[in-house]
């Protein structure tokens, strides 16, 4: 006898990336925080995003063709509730939570200063799924803070405090439990000289 408990289809996959998403350009801009958000492909990097055609953000990134994925961590957790329960109609985000514009390479629209990691997005397509919408999107330029860059020029996401999200809630994501492939990774023998 199995001991989960059956209940009706739904979105029940977690944790995911909580993400703010930046769209519209440096004088219209809007945040709209995604938690429906991945990577579907590596070449070309393309990425997507999930957003009710009801949404404000909706219509400026379909405007635009462009917008700016923002990786959150524990410092923006509060910034990243209140830009997902508030409309970008009725008040400037950014200028709310305190968070500054920074200038993209290579779209319109803002990046958030703040953020550890802006992913610049260029839409490829969208895709009517139903209650939302798929906007597929080439990866033009990732933009990283330089204090997570470590001695080798390498990206250290361990520093970053990033957060996810679960069932309505958000979370610190813990300790590092491994690496890719370390299941099969050869052991390194220990070769220390007796003495």
């Amino acid at each position: 006898m199995s001991n989960k408990v059956m209940w009706k289809p739904g979105t029940f996959l977690y944790p995911l990336p909580v993400v703010m998403v930046s769209c519209g350009t440096m004088e219209k801009s809007n945040i709209i925080t995604v938690a429906w958000t991945g990577i579907l492909n590596t070449n070309p990097a393309t990425v997507y995003i999930a957003v009710r055609p009801s949404r404000y953000s909706y219509h400026l990134i379909k405007e635009e063709g462009e917008f700016v994925i923002n990786l959150t961590n524990k410092n923006l957790v509060r910034a990243t509730d209140w830009c997902g329960v508030k409309t970008g109609s009725q008040v400037d985000k950014f200028k709310e939570m305190k968070l500054t514009k920074e200038k993209a390479n290579f779209v319109k629209c803002p990046m958030i200063k703040e953020s550890p990691v802006s992913v610049e997005c260029k839409v490829r397509e969208i895709q009517e799924m139903g209650s939302h919408h798929i906007f597929i999107a080439d990866v033009l330029a990732i933009d990283a803070d330089k204090q997570y860059i470590d001695e080798n020029g390498a990206f250290d996401i361990s520093k970053c405090d990033l957060i996810a999200y679960a069932n309505g809630h958000y979370y610190a994501l813990g300790k590092k439990l491994g690496k890719f492939g370390f299941s099969v990774q050869k052991k390194k023998k220990n070769r220390r000289k007796k003495k």
